[in-house]
């Protein structure tokens, strides 16, 4: 634990931080203007305290920017998120204004008490894809409002209005067989047209954010667009928001991370769990997404898992949710390949065999992009086909119901086939309640020698101690 915790609630053209020891005694507080010299000033005022780390209030936000400076200049800096600073304030006894000073504290005990608050890691590639990501999003919002006020100045020039699904080209057509009987008439011809120029715009720019966002997931080297449904706009929205997939133990925090879990609302006997409305929702919408693409293909597994949640009679809207929890599980699955596949090539020529090149080659076929291919195999997961396997490259020696993603995991130890030594008469079964003659008898009778039986090389030592009672098919790892 730091000696010294400094928080800081950041603004846009302030900076507030209060220094906090181990015992939640205020050591100091400073407020500099946002500026160049923001991180050089709070340096040298935090220059007293040689052990501190410091808790930046939003540090993906407005506290970007500071984070990273610190970061650069090699201090420690914690992530406290802004609801749980304002649950300390609003739990703390006595003094609860809600000022910039108060603000900082409340961050700085929660990020001295909370163990689950995130370290700040300098940017990386998936900030990039973060980038473009909320840029593809932000052009998709605008477009809905352009397209509503378009519908809207339509439904006044043609009776009815036309479809829910509309297009520039289309929008054209329709305004150019539009009689103007009066005034009113052609200036609404000529909103809706200046509305048209401004969807084509817009769709020209998403076009251009979609082909970055393609180049720069392909430069990411994921697996995740390899899941049925998941193209590089979704991949680039999880990896984004996901980052480090090590935060995670398993893939049930993934799943409560991303919202696709139940919460529990249990009291006493009773158990009951309901729909989770926490976690991250640009990244369960994403998947939300990958659910929804799946169910329109009928060919495709995730359907079939969906109709099969259908026939055990649960609503559309339960089947939904759980095929997105599957999906989740995949996801998580790819994003942990991924990250062995970047562990090992970062340890060079010396790091494990079979971790990139055996992946690139074993399982990227066509036939293989369904959301059940990245899980651990077919005892763990519901929607495996129960017919024959699909042919294709997927299938390597050792990998048999295993997944395409199963194949970029580290290798298995090599299975040996031990055999099974040549036992004497008493060791075999039955001779165990004969008694064995005195050696002498044994010598004098011509029995042979009383050396045991000479065992193979990879005999491992329960098979020693337990005579050579074990199955001949153990493997040794």
């Amino acid at each position: 634990m730091a000696a010294v915790m400094i928080g800081v609630d950041p603004h846009k053209a302030s900076h507030t931080a209060v220094a906090i020891s181990a015992a939640e005694v205020p050591l100091g507080e400073l407020r500099v203007r946002a500026c160049a010299a923001q991180a050089e000033r709070l340096l040298a005022w935090a220059a007293a305290w040689p052990q501190r780390t410091w808790a930046i209030e939003g540090a993906g936000g407005l506290g970007h920017l500071l984070a990273q400076q610190l970061l650069a200049v090699g201090e420690r800096v914690l992530d406290v998120p802004p609801k749980l600073g304002a649950r300390v304030r609003l739990l703390a006894t006595g003094d609860v204004n809600k000022n910039d000073p108060d603000d900082a504290r409340s961050v700085a005990v929660a990020a001295l008490r909370s163990a689950g608050v995130r370290e700040v890691r300098p940017d990386d590639h998936a900030a990039v894809l973060k980038i473009w990501a909320k840029r593809y999003r932000d052009l998709g919002r605008t477009r809905t409002q352009v397209v509503c006020r378009l519908h809207a100045v339509l439904c006044e020039l043609v009776p009815g209005g036309i479809s829910k699904a509309i297009t520039a080209g289309q929008a054209a057509q329709v305004l150019g067989s539009i009689t103007l009987p009066d005034a009113v008439a052609a200036a609404r011809c000529e909103l809706a047209a200046a509305f048209i120029e401004d969807l084509r715009g817009i769709d020209a720019r998403i076009r251009e954010t979609r082909k970055k966002l393609a180049v720069a997931v392909q430069a990411a080297g994921t697996s995740l667009t390899g899941l049925f449904g998941v193209g590089p706009v979704i991949a680039a929205a999880v990896i984004g928001d996901v980052r480090d997939v090590s935060r995670f133990p398993g893939r049930d925090p993934f799943a409560a991370y991303n919202g696709t879990a139940p919460i529990e609302v249990s009291s006493g006997p009773r158990k009951i769990y309901r729909l989770s409305r926490r976690g991250n929702r640009r990244l369960n919408h994403a998947i939300h997404m990958a659910a929804v693409t799946q169910v329109r293909h009928r060919h495709s597994e995730g359907r079939a898992y969906y109709d099969k949640k259908l026939a055990e009679g649960k609503t559309p809207k339960e089947a939904l949710r759980a095929l997105k929890r599957q999906v989740s599980n995949a996801i998580f699955a790819c994003l942990q390949a991924g990250a062995r596949r970047a562990a090992a090539r970062a340890k060079g020529p010396g790091g494990q065999q079979g971790n990139d090149s055996a992946a690139s080659a074993a399982g990227w076929h066509p036939r293989h992009r369904r959301f059940g291919q990245a899980t651990p195999g077919p005892g763990h997961h519901p929607t495996a086909a129960a017919g024959n396997p699909p042919p294709g490259p997927a299938r390597g020696r050792g990998t048999a119901g295993h997944s395409p993603v199963a194949a970029t995991l580290p290798p298995a130890p090599p299975q040996v086939q031990v055999e099974r030594p040549q036992r004497s008469e008493d060791e075999r079964p039955g001779g165990a309640t004969r008694r064995r003659p005195h050696p002498a008898a044994r010598k004098a009778s011509g029995q042979g020698s009383l050396r045991k039986p000479q065992r193979p090389k990879g005999t491992s030592q329960a098979q020693k101690n337990s005579g050579g009672a074990l199955d001949t098919k153990t493997s040794c790892h």
